[in-house]
């Protein structure tokens, strides 16, 4: 990763040529919107204007084609939260940035990509017929619910702001890296949303998850600075008790895979903003070296 970071910043043509190979693909675009980033964060927005412009090319090549805007939203969205670090050289803001990218995501495909949602809609439904088929048993009919184009185009937004943050973070992580060894480390174990940001994100999340199901994937947009968040408590924690990575790789096992984690890890956000857990670790571990 050192590497391809040193490729981007040596010049502005290397950092062209890794932000339109991978700006129309799905699998890619990521590392382009990561390399518009670190241009933005460490040369300014001028020269990231300049690049998330030409790399926009590709991206809405590939929208047209497909119909699906995603590479587009990834693309503009994180150089804005890259514009929105860099102005005011706070994470947690830049973060809460990625609520505005998903909302106007999902409007965006909901307005120009309802051909492209209609078609997800198809393949899930008959991914479900076919579970449907397989969990039948006897003369019991098994019927699971279809999801529909608003609740499809909700959870799609939500994964364009998740993978706009990822890539912040790894521009950060590659900026430290190059220029600051060590403080991407310390930026984010330091990570902690404003409270009053905090407690309406994570009451509007619940609201939207309680309601009707068309509107629940909505309520992960909310959720994406809590989520991150979340996890830079934890990775904070397990540096306060001098934990082995093991421990972080257990969490992520048990997020990824159990719902009621991630139900947990939304309550202990919620906590933090109240209890800052990391002030009361800094003084328990400072007693102890005592």
């Amino acid at each position: 990763m050192r590497g391809l970071a040193e490729f981007i910043m040596r010049g502005r043509w290397q950092a062209l040529a890794v932000a339109v190979v991978g700006a129309g693909s799905l699998l890619f675009g990521w590392l382009s919107a990561a390399a518009i980033a670190l241009v933005t964060l460490r040369k300014g927005i001028v020269d990231g204007s300049w690049l998330v412009l030409w790399a926009l090319l590709p991206a809405l090549l590939a929208a047209w084609m497909s119909g699906d805007i995603g590479s587009i939203v990834l693309l503009a969205g994180t150089f804005m939260l890259a514009v929105t670090l860099r102005v005011t050289v706070s994470l947690a803001l830049a973060i809460l940035a990625s609520v505005g990218l998903g909302l106007i995501g999902g409007a965006g495909l909901l307005l120009i990509s309802g051909e492209f949602l209609d078609q997800l809609v198809l393949v899930f439904a008959e991914l479900i017929g076919e579970l449907e088929a397989n969990m039948t048993g006897g003369d019991e009919a098994i019927t699971l619910q279809r999801p529909t184009p608003v609740q499809v185009a909700g959870i799609l937004a939500a994964g364009n702001a998740v993978t706009a943050v990822l890539s912040l973070l790894l521009a950060r992580y590659w900026q430290a890296l190059l220029y600051n060894p060590g403080g991407f480390r310390v930026e984010f174990h330091r990570l902690r949303l404003p409270v009053s940001a905090t407690l309406v994100l994570g009451g509007l999340a619940i609201v939207l998850w309680l309601q009707a199901p068309w509107i629940s994937g909505w309520a992960m947009v909310w959720a994406v600075p809590l989520m991150f968040a979340g996890f830079a408590l934890v990775h904070a924690w397990v540096a306060a008790t001098r934990r082995g990575n093991g421990s972080l790789v257990m969490f992520y096992v048990m997020w990824l895979f159990l719902d009621p984690v991630k139900g947990l890890l939304l309550g202990l956000v919620m906590a933090d903003a109240l209890l800052d857990f990391r002030r009361r670790w800094s003084v328990t571990s400072t007693d102890g070296e005592a």
